[in-house]
């Protein structure tokens, strides 16, 4: 399946709104998959343009978001009747046409995506192919049975760009849409929406891309010239306002101070919400009262005893990176710039313990001379750089306290867990390492992420290190009641090879060195892969329960007959056996981070 292929992409306009794939089916016997019977396969795919629609959302009377968004004020409609196509565009402007022509241009004869990475024909296909937006729709239990622990909403979030890329295009550039299934009494509801980001809502309204593709778009002295000169020009004639925001909000999700949040690393959280019937609103750009400024991480960590929520962000410019934590009621604290990061690095995420912060200054990072002189992105690798930890108290008022590790070759991108240990005197950091590191932005597949355990004893500064698994292994998570405090188990999603995830493996992260750390394992099959893991306790009250008594969640996609379903695993199984499967309604495509949020969270927000 190529829902992106050359003879569509050639005849379609480029202001094309991507709609749902038609899908035309042919019957074929194929043997059983893992986990369910085999459905009709799909042989073509085409994209069709539909009228538009609305659906009634039902008012339920909410408390306020902490504020109202101060930026921008995004259109009513949009928010009330969220569904695509709802909203009635303005005819664009002269400008607008003149604009795109020049970005047409540049994208066919100065900048075209020659190289896969950044080839929509390739980036875009199969079920890495967008989706429409989906209004709440009831879903099939077909096996087993949803445990009551679930009623709530597991929510994913990714990317899917809402038009057709004009040019290069690169998997982190799409708008963010998530994906919900809302669970209640043993049934399911599916609803994917648009997170209303300002530079969604702009572009909606204009019908085409405003806005340049950050990841793709500039490489090369060129092609950031070209881009950057254009996107000036935008600015100046009114198109968009950069001070508005230009993320995407497709990374994550958090939860914290009674709110939700979509997250994407280059701007303010976004508050959103579901309605009792399971529908998704955006509520707002979010700046905490003027608060937090530019940008925030997509990976904030939740201490669950505490409430607070701890987080950064970082950029081209000193200070590279600034530390800052929120109270339990959401409030942001102040700033804590780090200056003593001197050059600026790629910090996608960090860990906190019970009395410290941890983060990663990497081989990649912001590489503006690489671009100019190579011709490369201005994101790149440096290995050169000898990567290190920085460590600082976890309620630091200023960077006076922090303190910096070498540790050679360790590359970290995401970050599973840490812990204090022997009182405090050392601290224990449990993340994969990512082999290869310069294939990370432009070949993920060529990526091998080794789980790590790093003991770094503050006393001697002596760093330790040794492997969890030999296994390509990323997107791992844990119970949440244990982020910041020893946990012995994590789970981790196979990479075969990433982006594409074909199982899900649980890791007993306790067992010393030159011991199997494997305990169990759930692989979906040929043709079937999956997304982030998440673990959902049982009984999250009972301080008695067992850390790993709990559900695995993941969405599951089957490439041979074009279906998705939820599934629910048995943690404690050393199969992580399925205790229940939901047919999805309609594909959802692969995504990056979730997050399941449960009915009494829901009905606070």
């Amino acid at each position: 399946m190529d829902a992106f292929s050359s003879s569509f992409l050639s005849t379609l306009p480029p202001s094309t709104k991507l709609r749902s794939p038609v899908i035309t089916t042919t019957l074929r016997s194929t043997s059983p998959s893992p986990y369910y019977a085999p459905l009709p396969y799909i042989s073509s795919v085409r994209i069709e343009e539909k009228p538009p629609t609305s659906t009634t959302t039902t008012k339920t009377s909410h408390p306020p978001p902490p504020q109202s968004p101060k930026a921008w004020p995004p259109p009513a409609p949009s928010y009330a009747s969220p569904s695509v196509g709802a909203k009635k565009r303005v005819e664009p402007r002269l400008s607008t046409m003149v604009f795109n022509t020049f970005d047409d241009i540049i994208n066919n004869f100065i900048d075209p995506p020659l190289r896969p990475s950044v080839d929509p024909k390739h980036v875009l296909s199969h079920n890495f192919a967008p989706v429409d937006e989906l209004p709440p729709t009831p879903c099939e239990v077909i096996q087993g049975s949803l445990p009551p622990c679930l009623d709530g909403a597991y929510i994913r979030n990714g990317p899917n760009p809402q038009f057709l890329p004009r040019g290069p295009y690169h998997l982190f550039d799409g708008d963010g849409m998530l994906h919900s299934i809302r669970i209640s009494k043993g049934k399911a509801t599916l609803c994917s929406r648009y997170v209303k980001t300002y530079k969604y809502s702009i572009e909606n309204q204009m019908g085409s891309p405003v806005f340049p593709n950050v990841f793709s778009g500039f490489n090369g002295l060129t092609a950031a010239a070209t881009r950057g000169a254009l996107s000036a020009v935008r600015i100046l004639s009114g198109e968009f306002n950069p001070a508005n925001g230009i993320g995407l909000a497709n990374t994550s999700l958090a939860l914290f101070g009674n709110r939700l949040y979509a997250l994407g690393e280059s701007d303010l959280p976004y508050s959103i919400r579901l309605t009792s019937t399971g529908d998704i609103q955006t509520l707002g750009r979010i700046d905490f009262d003027g608060k937090l400024f530019m940008s925030m991480t997509a990976h904030p960590k939740i201490d669950d005893d505490t409430g607070e929520a701890f987080a950064f962000r970082y950029g081209p410019v000193p200070p590279y990176l600034t530390y800052f934590h929120f109270d339990a009621n959401g409030n942001k604290q102040p700033d804590v710039p780090i200056f003593s990061m001197t050059r600026p690095s790629f910090l996608h995420d960090f860990a906190i313990t019970k009395k410290y912060a941890i983060f990663a200054d990497i081989q990649i990072g912001m590489n503006p001379m690489d671009m100019i002189i190579g011709g490369g992105s201005p994101v790149g690798t440096d290995p050169a750089k000898v990567p290190r930890i920085g460590i600082i108290p976890r309620y630091a008022k200023d960077e006076s306290e922090i303190r910096w590790f070498d540790v050679p070759g360790f590359n970290l991108i995401h970050a599973i867990n840490a812990w204090d240990e022997d009182d405090g005197n050392a601290i224990v950091l449990l993340a994969p390492n990512i082999l290869s590191v310069e294939h990370t932005l432009e070949r993920m597949d060529l990526v091998h992420a080794l789980v790590e355990k790093v003991r770094i004893d503050l006393r001697t500064g002596l760093v330790t290190r040794h492997p969890i698994s030999a296994r390509n292994l990323d997107f791992a998570v844990l119970n949440p009641a244990y982020v910041a405090k020893k946990n012995k188990y994590a789970y981790a999603a196979v990479g075969d090879p990433m982006p594409k995830i074909a199982g899900v493996v649980k890791l007993d992260v306790s067992k010393g060195e030159r011991q199997e750390c494997t305990v169990g394992s759930r692989m979906y099959g040929t043709g079937c892969f999956g997304g982030e893991p998440f673990f959902v306790a049982k009984e999250p009250q009972n301080p008695e329960a067992d850390e790993d008594d709990g559900y695995v969640v993941s969405y599951v996609h089957n490439e041979n007959t074009g279906e998705s379903r939820f599934l629910v695993m048995d943690a404690q199984s050393p199969n992580l056996d399925i205790v229940a499967a939901v047919k999805l309604p309609r594909r959802v495509p692969y995504g990056f981070h979730g997050l399941f949020v449960r009915e009494s969270d829901l009905n606070k927000l």
